[in-house]
C-alpha cells in the first residue's frame, strides 16, 4: 500500500479528459464482472431448455432468444478462441493514453529529480546501472499498474462474487468449498512468490552489475585498447552473465514448484465441487442445467485463476523492480534552496569568501578558512599544486556544495540564500575537461543560450575564434562532435566551450584550468579568445600554466586548503616565496621543452 501510495499520482492524471478515462475503464470492468456472473446462468437455462425429462421437449418453442443473449455475453467476454472480448478491447483501447501518461510522468519526475541531485551523488553514480533501473522501473510501472488493477482485482471480484452467488443459489457448501479452494490458492501462491522474491533481487542487483560493466567498458574502450585488453573485458563481461543466470536458474526453478502447487489445488476444488454437485443432480436436489452452471462457472473462475500466480509473480517483480526506482527517487538533494528563495540579482558582480570552511568527507578539510574579495571587472587567479583546493572554489562558488561554514557572497547577496537556478544563470564556466554532447556543433553552442539564434550561435564562435575552423568542415555548423566530443580536438572542443560560454553572456566567469591540457601553442591561440569573454566581466581563474595569469588583478597561491600568498604577479616574485618558486619551475621546464623540440 506505501508504494502504491507513491504511484496514485501517476495513476489519476491532473486533466479532466484522462480523468474520464479511468472512470469508463472502471465501468466496463465493472460490466465484465456482471457478464462473468450472467454467461453461466444463461447457459443453464439454455440446458435445461433443451434436456429432455418429465416436461419433455414436445411443444416447446426454439430457446433462440437464449442462445442470441449467450453468444452476445460471450461476445463481450471474448469468444473462446483466446481472444479479449468486445468490454476488455474498449478498456484496453482506453487505457492506453492513461498508461502513456503514467509512462511519462514517472520517466520526466526521475529524470528531473536525477538532474536535481547533487555533484557528489553523480560523481559516484554508475551509469550503466542507473540507465537499466529507469529503463526496468518505468516497464515495471506500466505492467503493475495493468496487472493489477485488470487482472489481480477482478479475480478477486470474481471469487467473491461466485461464494455469495453459490451460497444463495445453491447450499453454503458450494461457497465453502470455493472458498477453501480460492484461499489456499491465493494464500500459497503468495507465500511461494515472496519466498522467490530473494532470488528476484539478486537477479536484479546482478543485472545491474553486468549492465555496469558493458557501459564502464564501452566509455573507456580507448584505454581497453591501449593495454590490450579486450580478453580480459570480455571475461569478466561472461563472468557477471554466469553471476546473473545462477540467480535466474534459481528462480526459474522456484516458479515450476509454485506451478504445481497451484495445479494440485485447483484439480482438487474442482474433483469435490463436480462429485458434490453430481450427487445432488442424482438425487433430484439440482437439474442437470445446474451442474453445467458449476463446471462452466468454475472453470471460468479458475481459468483467470490458473493465472494469478503468473499476475501475482509480475507484480511482485515488478514492484521488486520499482525498488531501485522508489530508492533513486528517495535521494535526498544536498544542495537545496531555501522556502522562498529570491532570485539573484547581479549588480556589478563583486565575489566574497570570508572565513570558508569545506570538507567532502568528514575530518578531511579541504578548505581552511579562506578569505578574498574580487571587486567588479577584477581577474582573480588561482594557483598552487594538486589537491590545495583551486578546483574546489569553483565548484563551491557555483553551488555543487554548500560549505561548512563561512560566507560566499555576490555583490553581497549570501548565495546560499539565493536560487541555484538564479545563481547559476549569471555564472558561465570553462572547464579543464569540456564535454560535448553527441551532436552537432551548433547545438553544443547554442546550449549556452538554447533560444539563440543561428546568427547568434555563429557570432558567438566567431567570438571564440572558431568560426573559421568550423566552416571548414564538410558539414560546417552540423558537424556531429561524437560522443563526449571525441570526433574533434582538444582545442577545437575548448573552443566551442568558450563560444557557449560567450553566448550565455554571464557577467561571472570562472575558467577551470581551461587550456592546461592543450599543448602550447594552442593554448596561446585559445588564450586571446579568453582574454575577450573576460574583458569587463568579474572572471575567477584556476592556472595551470602560471602565464597565463601575469595580468591577473590578484593572484592566489594556495597549500593545504590556505592561502599561502597573495599579490599581484610581479609583487609575488619579488618576495621569492612560492609562487616565484613555482615561476621559476616552470621556466626552467619549458626551456628544456624548447631545447628538446630544436634537437
Amino acid at each position: 500500500m506505501r508504494k502504491l501510495k507513491i504511484l496514485w499520482p501517476f495513476l489519476w492524471p491532473n486533466r479532466r479528459t484522462l480523468q474520464l478515462r479511468v472512470v469508463v475503464c472502471f465501468l466496463l470492468l465493472a460490466g465484465g464482472r456482471a457478464v462473468n456472473l450472467f454467461i453461466p446462468l444463461v447457459y443453464r437455462d439454455i440446458v435445461n431448455y433443451l434436456t429432455p425429462g418429465k416436461d419433455g421437449l414436445e411443444g416447446k418453442t426454439n430457446p433462440l432468444h437464449l442462445i442470441i443473449l449467450y453468444v452476445v455475453l460471450r461476445f463481450l467476454q471474448g469468444g473462446g478462441t483466446g481472444a479479449l472480448g468486445m468490454l476488455s478491447n474498449m478498456r484496453s483501447f482506453l487505457w492506453i493514453k492513461i498508461q502513456q501518461y503514467t509512462s511519462r510522468a514517472v520517466q520526466v519526475r526521475l529524470f528531473a529529480h536525477l538532474h536535481s541531485l547533487s555533484l557528489r551523488w553523480h560523481l559516484g553514480r554508475k551509469t550503466g546501472e542507473v540507465l537499466r533501473m529507469i529503463d526496468r522501473g518505468n516497464t515495471s510501472t506500466n505492467i503493475l499498474l495493468s496487472y493489477l488493477l485488470f487482472n489481480i482485482f477482478p479475480v478477486i471480484i470474481d471469487i467473491i462474487i461466485a461464494i455469495i452467488y453459490f451460497i444463495l443459489a445453491f447450499n453454503g457448501y458450494f461457497g465453502l468449498i470455493v472458498f477453501i479452494t480460492m484461499g489456499l490458492y491465493i494464500v500459497l501462491t503468495i507465500v511461494i512468490t515472496e519466498w522467490r522474491t530473494k532470488y528476484r533481487r539478486e537477479m536484479n542487483a546482478k543485472d545491474n552489475k553486468t549492465k555496469a560493466k558493458a557501459v564502464d567498458s564501452l566509455l573507456n574502450f580507448e584505454t581497453v585498447k591501449y593495454y590490450n585488453a579486450e580478453d580480459y573485458e570480455v571475461g569478466r563481461y561472461n563472468e557477471a552473465i554466469e553471476d546473473y543466470q545462477d540467480s535466474e536458474w534459481q528462480s526459474m526453478a522456484s516458479l515450476n514448484l509454485i506451478n504445481v502447487v497451484q495445479n494440485f489445488i485447483v484439480t482438487i476444488g474442482l474433483l469435490a465441487g463436480a462429485i458434490y454437485c453430481g450427487h445432488l443432480v442424482i438425487n433430484g436436489t439440482l437439474k442437470v442445467g445446474d451442474f453445467v452452471l458449476f463446471i462452466t462457472y468454475i472453470v471460468q473462475l479458475y481459468q483467470p485463476l490458473n493465472y494469478f500466480g503468473t499476475y501475482y509473480r509480475f507484480i511482485q517483480q515488478s514492484f521488486i523492480d520499482m525498488e531501485n526506482i522508489f530508492d533513486l527517487m528517495k535521494e535526498k538533494q544536498e544542495v537545496q534552496d531555501i522556502p522562498d528563495a529570491p532570485p539573484l540579482i547581479v549588480d556589478g558582480g563583486m565575489i566574497k569568501f570570508n572565513d570558508v570552511h569545506f570538507s567532502y568527507e568528514d575530518g578531511k578539510e579541504i578548505l581552511k578558512g579562506i578569505s578574498f574579495l574580487v571587486k567588479p571587472g577584477e581577474t582573480l587567479a588561482l594557483v598552487g599544486p594538486s589537491g590545495s583546493g583551486k578546483s574546489t572554489v569553483i565548484r563551491l562558488l557555483f553551488r555543487f556544495y554548500d560549505i561548512d561554514s563561512g560566507l560566499i557572497s555576490i555583490d553581497d547577496q549570501d548565495i546560499s540564500k539565493v536560487s541555484q537556478k538564479s545563481l547559476r544563470k549569471h555564472i558561465g564556466v570553462v572547464p579543464q575537461d569540456t564535454v560535448l554532447f553527441n551532436d552537432n556543433i551548433r547545438y553544443n553552442i547554442r546550449y549556452g543560450r538554447v533560444e539563440a539564434s543561428d546568427q547568434e550561435v555563429e557570432d558567438a564562435a566567431n567570438a571564440a575564434d572558431i568560426h573559421v575552423r568550423i566552416l571548414s568542415f564538410t558539414q560546417q555548423y552540423e558537424t556531429l562532435v561524437g560522443e563526449r566530443g571525441l570526433k574533434i580536438s582538444g582545442g577545437e572542443k575548448q573552443r566551442v566551450a568558450i563560444a557557449r560560454t560567450i553566448l550565455k553572456n554571464p557577467p561571472l566567469v570562472l575558467l577551470d584550468e581551461a587550456t592546461s591540457a592543450l599543448d602550447t601553442q594552442t593554448e596561446r591561440n585559445i588564450q586571446a579568445s579568453l582574454s575577450s569573454m573576460t574583458s569587463n566581466r568579474t572572471t575567477i581563474v584556476v592556472a595551470h600554466r602560471l602565464s597565463t595569469i601575469v595580468n591577473a588583478d590578484q593572484i592566489l597561491v594556495l597549500k593545504d586548503g590556505e592561502i599561502v600568498e597573495r599579490g599581484r604577479h610581479q609583487e609575488l616574485l619579488d618576495r621569492q616565496g612560492v609562487y616565484a618558486n613555482m615561476w621559476q619551475q616552470q621556466l626552467t621546464a619549458e626551456q628544456s621543452e624548447g631545447e628538446d623540440n630544436q634537437q
